[in-house]
């Protein structure tokens, strides 16, 4: 809906707003120390994807700051934003979620210093992040080239391993119905792109974004129409979670995932099954960052992510075709 409103860029200082659908709003700030500086915003919120109130506070802070991960900046600020159903749960839930998402914002680094609650017939979740960045240093999704190798830094599939776990947890009657274990995902959901983060900025990566709700595929085709350039993806070579394809087999096909499979279809090309198809869409929470880099300094990034021990794959390249993208085997 907002590429509906007037563009905003160049108002003022505002350096990126919501033409190219980058991660976050960007605002230089002049003449600080080091260089020209910049605010970079962003806010998220979400309803609960686990059913433990605590974690579902962390997740839901780590994909709320991913957003400035994405940019290449450095978070300094948060504010929490919440709704909550006081004559439904325990005021005790709304803390845990509340203390679920500060310490996660601790543990990135700064403080959730007040925020906004609601009356609401569902809990909801998330953050309002500030954070800065050297304006030379600021990465877009909108700035990949031709011929750059797209990385990915964390497995997709969590939206599919929910699905199948919220329709099959209490159904204990049908023996071959367990739900997946959700260990896993959650692990991944809970933790930070920072260090990935810092990797691609150290590397002078040309673009990046963050994996969410509009899946791989979705936020692929924002970077390669923003930039101008097509993808081919090697679904074999996108890291998946254990269980995601077998549970997808089974008819577990989130909703989310579905909408964005029937959205971004007509701009795929596609050598892969409808299955494989739908899996690159699934709608992801607190997802890695998927980068664009140069051949130059494809070498240096590697080796940022295994000196820091970070899981990273090679799923791709981009080429000259505009806003299109072809998945092969």
């Amino acid at each position: 809906m907002l590429s509906r409103l007037p563009a905003t860029e160049g108002i003022g200082d505002l350096l990126v707003g919501h033409a190219t659908n980058d991660d976050a709003a960007v605002l230089r700030i002049h003449a600080l120390a080091g260089g020209d500086q910049a605010i970079v915003e962003t806010v998220d919120f979400f309803t609960p994807i686990v059913d433990d109130p605590y974690l579902f506070g962390a997740i839901a802070a780590a994909n709320s700051v991913s957003d400035i991960y994405a940019m290449g900046a450095t978070p300094i600020l948060g504010l929490a934003i919440a709704a909550f159903p006081t004559d439904k749960l325990p005021l005790e839930t709304l803390h845990e979620i509340l203390r679920g998402g500060a310490e996660k914002a601790a543990e990135a680094g700064f403080p959730v210093a007040g925020g906004h609650t609601i009356i609401d017939d569902v809990p909801k979740y998330g953050l309002a992040v500030t954070g800065i960045i050297q304006v030379d240093k600021l990465v877009r999704n909108s700035t990949a080239k031709a011929g750059d190798s797209l990385y990915l830094t964390k497995p997709i599939g969590n939206g599919i391993l929910i699905s199948a776990h919220r329709a099959l947890s209490g159904r204990k009657f049908l023996r071959r119905a367990q739900p997946p274990d959700l260990e896993e995902a959650i692990r991944w959901m809970t933790m930070l792109n920072r260090d990935a983060a810092k990797a691609m900025v150290e590397a002078r990566v040309s673009a990046a974004t963050d994996v969410t709700g509009y899946g791989l595929i979705g936020h692929l085709l924002e970077m390669c129409a923003g930039s101008h350039v097509g993808a081919e993806l090697r679904t074999r070579a996108v890291p998946v979670l254990a269980g995601a394809r077998d549970y997808l087999a089974r008819g577990f096909r989130p909703s989310g995932s579905e909408r964005n499979a029937e959205t971004f279809r007509k701009r795929v090309e596609l050598s892969v099954s409808d299955a494989e198809f739908t899996l690159m869409c699934d709608a992801q929470t607190s997802g890695g960052l998927l980068i664009a880099v140069s051949k130059a300094n494809e070498q240096a990034l590697e080796e940022r992510f295994r000196e820091s021990g970070l899981f990273y794959a090679k799923i791709g390249e981009l080429n000259d075709r505009d806003a299109i993208v072809t998945l092969t085997d």
